[in-house]
């Protein structure tokens, strides 16, 4: 379902008259731990980009052991979609879907919040599951995939939980696979950056706090492999993994030595996984202080980064493919895909 929204300057409902091809685009992605905006219109090929912003917003922060999300959380997060309201209304969007994962889908006064944000912002949030959220990231990515191996791991490290799509790239008429990737099976574990780093810490963790987390990981979805069996079509050279989350991003920067993030010089790139899980442990064992420094992890993911990582190295060491994509994109470029083609 398409979601749209009533501003209260101007109704951004997609009734405004512009013609289908002048249509302005838009997608907010609210997760666990970041809000995301991005407006574009359509071009040829796919969209182009007139505006994007992200923050920070930790929404989920407390939740695992309250239940609930807090004043505190929903008070920032809903100052950052004012913000969005604002680029929405000078941009002239007409089509839009605002949506929320899993720290909506787990809090109990889900129903407030969305409440307050209806009021305060004039945005419709909707809150979508686990496989919709999966289908969605599958469609962002899916230009990034080689369409010379025929299957695909998605993973998705976020703030209160982490998801594993398995894809199949269908054969297209010249013999190679096609455009449209298929969606055989998901799988989902109710634990991310946020709530890993709050149940073993997020600052000094010791080495064997970080083991614990890369275990507890790996035996969670120690289920999904027994049923599939990806090892193995890894060892075929038959299976790809790609991976979307501000922890990869954060490996790629810190990887590059990047003066600052750059989407540009990340989304896309080609990792060795050796070199990955080894980057894992060079940052684990880095000072919170040593990480706040670093101008690709900061203040801001310093206490989240190293509880990524042990999600990262727990599947990379399940699932070893020699090369992982990673990728600056995912569930706000699905939604344009789909708002874009009618959905």
């Amino acid at each position: 379902m398409t979601v749209t929204t009533q501003s209260r300057k101007r109704p951004l409902s997609g009734r405004g008259g512009r013609r289908a091809d002048d249509q302005i685009y838009a997608a907010i992605d609210l997760g666990t731990n970041n809000c995301r905006l991005l407006v574009a219109r359509r071009n040829r090929k796919s969209f182009r980009v007139l505006d994007t912003f992200s923050r920070i917003v930790r929404l989920g922060e407390g939740l695992g052991q309250s239940g609930v999300l807090s004043d505190a959380a929903m008070t920032r997060t809903i100052s950052a979609l004012s913000i969005c309201a604002a680029k929405l209304q000078r941009r002239g969007v007409t089509r839009l879907r605002c949506v929320a994962t899993e720290a909506c889908r787990r809090a109990a006064n889900r129903d407030v919040f969305v409440e307050r944000v209806a009021a305060e912002t004039g945005l419709q949030l909707e809150i979508i599951d686990h496989s919709e959220e999966a289908s969605l990231g599958i469609l962002g990515c899916a230009p990034l995939l080689n369409p010379d191996i025929p299957e695909a791991l998605i993973f998705d490290i976020g703030g209160g939980s982490t998801e594993v799509s398995w894809i199949r790239l269908p054969e297209g008429p010249d013999g190679g696979n096609g455009p449209e990737p298929v969606m055989q099976d998901w799988f989902s574990v109710p634990k991310g950056v946020v709530s890993l780093a709050e149940k073993y810490g997020g600052k000094d963790i010791p080495q064997n706090l970080y083991r614990q987390m890369v275990d507890e990981i790996q035996s969670d979805f120690q289920a999904f492999e027994q049923k599939h069996g990806f090892a193995r079509r890894i060892a075929e050279g038959k299976l790809q993994m790609l991976g979307t989350s501000g922890t990869v991003t954060t490996l790629v920067g810190v990887y590059k030595k990047l003066p600052r993030y750059d989407r540009n010089r990340v989304d896309g790139t080609l990792m060795n996984r050796t070199t990955a899980v080894g980057l894992c442990h060079k940052i684990a064992a880095m000072s919170y202080d040593q990480r706040v420094a670093n101008p690709c992890i900061g203040d801001q993911r310093a206490d989240l980064v190293v509880a990524g990582c042990a999600v990262f190295e727990a599947l990379a060491r399940l699932w070893p493919v020699p090369q992982l994509r990673v990728a600056d994109r995912g569930l706000r470029e699905g939604i344009l895909y789909k708002l874009m083609n009618g959905g």
